[in-house]
């Protein structure tokens, strides 16, 4: 697995706009940002900016905008994540994870049964 850029939750909210919507252009970002946070233009212009200074994200000049894509892929990005926060918290094991949610009541009735629909077309392949 390639090592992946490591992104602040302020970055990530940046980049779940250019997954969604790219190519996408500055204007744009901020836009849909706006809606959903109190950034400022410019707060918004400096994430855009450390995620491009990562790798996160290419650009191309078009006359006088920047479009950006992303250089990381959503569901890689995420899978690494996940991984990384079971291994910190859990020890890698998705049981004790799962077994932690259950007994504090953080699973709802159908999350429950959306996991044993899971697990039984697991063990039937």
């Amino acid at each position: 697995m390639r090592s992946l850029p490591q992104i602040s939750e302020a970055e990530f909210e940046v980049m779940k706009i250019v997954w969604k919507f790219a190519p996408i252009n500055t204007n744009e970002i901020t836009k849909r940002l706006e809606k959903t946070t109190s950034w400022s233009p410019k707060t918004i212009q400096t994430l855009i900016r450390r995620l491009v200074a990562k790798g996160a994200l290419a650009y191309e000049k078009q006359s006088r905008i920047f479009v950006y894509r992303p250089l990381v892929e959503e569901q890689e990005y995420v899978n690494q994540e996940s991984h990384s926060f079971l291994k910190r918290f859990y020890g890698g094991r998705i049981s004790a994870m799962l077994s932690a949610y259950i007994e504090n009541d953080r699973l709802s009735k159908d999350e429950l049964e959306t996991l044993r629909s899971l697990l039984s077309e697991d063990s039937g392949q």
